[in-house]
């Protein structure tokens, strides 16, 4: 065995030790700190916020004037829909039936009036079959109530002597899809199963779960209370918890794994538990921080709920690491030399010459054929993410069994399916007659309510229903339209000139997708430019670098791929969960690029500083990249496997759109592990032999602080 001396007078190996022989101390800190930071987070928590996009758009712009000259208007709506088989609705026995509903709908906290529709005109479908009734709120869809919401669709939703009753609206959506569940706890039952596989100890097994949980718990707590001065979305929570899971459980696995590889090199528990910290926990803490920084990224789309999601996934991250380099040296001090204790007979035993070893042999003996299958294979895969198209979550992709997707369905057939997709057409001051006609005689548009005048006077509103539903390609044609031309030519030379906004949820929507369009390549310059820069000063290697940013493109496009051929283009949707082939909400690929890009440059992290140590102990690249991928393809693997089993877990959920975050991720995660780490690696470094070790003169000064110091190779 060749070893050369580890550093243990840095700044982590000093706070390890000290951990350690002040375990209990620490132990309690953290115990009692978490408990009053819990108690005081989840008990203050800001409600979330689901309003995406502002600024400058067109919504945004007829937002604020409904805002200041509508403001009865301001809270959201239930629907409920009516459809009666081979009857009109107008039919007496038809109205007994439906009156009992409205009468529940009036008596609903937060309904200030329901609208039958008996009472308005163009509630009635033309063939007299289907109907509608709407109920105001006077707060928003985020504000009201679940269970009462809840209980309104148990007394109000089933079908009776051929009548049929459904409600819906974003309040509804909201009860039915819930955040969270069962399926975190899916994900770490899936991780303990993984982790027991892996080390073949209890014991061994328990401590990632339990640093983890530590880190989640403490961060889900003060995100709740960040999101006083910034908002975030309702699914900010579930994602960051998944991210924390995955991550936490990870960097604990990694620190964990090389506390056991010391112990069985001789050394006593204090030193073993320095020498990890001081190796895998450096590494641990560059990994984090390129997640935090990648992240951060968001900042730039310019949105203040993302930057509220990038803000609340750093943070949870953030927590991980500090519980992985904190609680864990405390909790591996109280364990000692019994880290393997509670072994299961037959698991995490392994004998002779690695796997990983012997496939990188082949591998290397073959470089180009390998890279170029890899390589191709990713793109192949990413070949469907050219078509992806974004649009928002509504009640049109809900699953099928739930009541805002049954009230969507009556409604379609009876209204057509723009009903559910109106365009509100805002004009500040001036008749407004000329527009609405322009926008009726549009190609495309249904119909357009005449426009009604705000009380004071200043402003006005027009609905306008498209042809189409919202989330139809030809709806955001229809809307770009409007905006470039129609509504320019109706006010050309009036006092309305620049005074009409197109707006309302759909134009929202599609306002969000155009400015993630419009930005995402800024947030993939700024999160791959930052990557880059920290990866060099790890490393110390401007090729590996660059390698590791390249590959992690590749991926990511590969998961964006199969994302949008499942989601988008239906293939095994269904079995997979999805309602059927609907869109990728918008908001979807833009949170998964900064996260995968991080968490890739994790494993890439952890695979080539073990290279690096290999190859700056005196091996050629070629033994340095096997015994590499010898020492670290079994811990990858494992970490690897549970992130992909933690993202599929939400599978399971109800919540569409967070279902394409865990599809995506897992898909990105199993590829960057299997054909990243395994393939294109391996081949890309024997292609570049020893220029893989290219580095600016500055960079050989001195070694990073986070830079994990050599290791004892076997």
């Amino acid at each position: 065995m060749t070893t050369k001396t580890i550093s243990t007078d840095g700044a982590v190996a000093r706070l390890a030790r000290l951990c350690y022989r002040r375990r209990r101390l620490a132990v309690l800190l953290w115990v009692l700190g978490a408990v009053a930071v819990m108690a005081i987070g989840f008990s203050m928590s800001a409600k979330a916020s689901n309003t995406f996009g502002g600024g400058g758009s067109g919504s945004a712009r007829a937002q604020k004037i409904l805002d200041a000259h509508f403001p009865q208007a301001n809270g959201d709506s239930v629907t409920l829909a009516i459809q009666a088989d081979g009857r009109d609705v107008r039919d007496p026995a038809v109205r007994a039936l439906v009156q009992p509903a409205l009468q529940r709908l009036a008596r609903t906290p937060h309904v200030t009036g329901v609208v039958s529709p008996y009472q308005a005109p163009g509630r009635i479908s033309s063939d007299g079959h289907s109907a509608f009734a709407t109920a105001q709120l006077d707060v928003s869809s985020n504000d009201m109530p679940a269970g009462d919401v809840t209980k309104l669709i148990s007394d109000v939703r089933g079908t009776k002597d051929g009548v049929r009753l459904a409600l819906g609206g974003s309040s509804v959506a909201s009860a039915e899809t819930p955040g969270g569940g069962p399926t975190e706890g899916i994900g770490v039952l899936a991780a303990m199963v993984i982790l027991l596989i892996a080390f073949g100890s209890v014991l061994a097994m328990g401590l990632p779960i339990v640093t983890a949980l530590f880190g989640i718990g403490t961060a889900l707590a003060l995100i709740g209370l960040i999101g006083h001065l910034l908002p975030a979305p309702s699914f900010s929570p579930i994602v960051a918890a998944l991210i924390g899971l995955g991550v936490g459980i990870d960097y604990a696995l990694f620190i964990v794994t090389r506390y056991r590889e010391a112990l069985h090199d001789g050394e006593d528990p204090e030193t073993a538990t320095v020498t990890a910290l001081s190796t895998a926990g450096r590494a641990v803490l560059f990994a984090g921080s390129t997640v935090v920084v990648a992240m951060l990224g968001l900042l730039v789309m310019g949105d203040k709920l993302l930057a509220g999601v990038a803000v609340a996934a750093s943070t949870t991250v953030l927590m991980t690491m500090v519980t992985a380099v904190t609680l864990l040296p405390a909790l591996l001090g109280f364990t000692g030399r019994g880290i393997d204790r509670l072994r299961v007979p037959g698991l995490g035993r392994r004998a002779g010459r690695p796997l990983a070893e012997r496939w990188a042999d082949v591998v290397q003996r073959r470089p180009l054929p390998a890279a170029l299958i890899a390589a191709g294979l990713l793109l192949v895969l990413a070949v469907p993410a050219l078509s992806m198209r974004l649009s928002l979550p509504d009640s049109s992709t809900q699953p099928h069994g739930n009541s805002a997707y049954a009230a969507h369905q009556i409604l379609a057939r009876g209204f057509g399916p723009g009903v559910e997709a109106p365009l509100v057409i805002v004009a500040e001051g001036g008749d407004a007659t000329r527009v609405a006609d322009a926008v009726r005689a549009t190609p495309g548009v249904e119909s357009v309510q005449p426009p009604r005048p705000s009380a004071d006077g200043a402003a006005s509103v027009t609905i306008a229903y498209p042809r189409t539903g919202a989330q139809d390609a030809a709806t955001q044609t229809l809307v770009h339209r409007l905006r470039d031309t129609v509504v320019p030519d109706a006010t050309r030379g009036t006092g309305l000139a620049g005074k009409v906004f197109v707006g309302g949820p759909n134009a929202a929507s599609i306002d969000f997708a155009d400015n993630v369009q419009h930005r995402l390549p800024w947030l993939v310059a700024v999160v791959v430019g930052l990557s880059l820069f920290l990866l060099v000063a790890l490393v110390r290697s401007v090729v590996v670098a660059v390698q590791a940013a390249l590959m992690n493109l590749l991926s990511i496009a590969a998961a964006y791929g199969v994302l949008t051929a499942v989601v988008q283009w239906g293939w095994a949707g269904e079995a997979l969960g999805f309602p059927g082939a609907i869109p990728v909400a918008t908001w979807v690929p833009m949170i998964m690029f900064p996260i995968l890009f991080g968490l890739s440059m994790d494993y890439e992290v952890f695979l080539v500083s073990r290279v690096r140590e290999n190859h700056e102990l005196g091996m050629p690249t070629r033994q340095a990249v096997a015994g590499g991928l010898a020492g670290t393809a079994r811990v990858i693997t494992a970490a690897a496997a549970i992130m992909v089993m933690v993202f599929f877990s939400v599978l399971l959920g109800a919540d569409v759109a967070v279902k394409q975050v865990g599809l995506g991720m897992g898909v990105a995660i199993l590829i960057d592990a299997t054909v990243v780490r395994m393939l294109l690696v391996p081949a890309l470094m024997e292609l570049c032999g020893e220029a893989n070790w290219w580095t600016p003169r500055f960079l050989r000064r001195r070694r990073s602080e986070l830079e994990p110091a050599p290791v004892p190779t076997r």
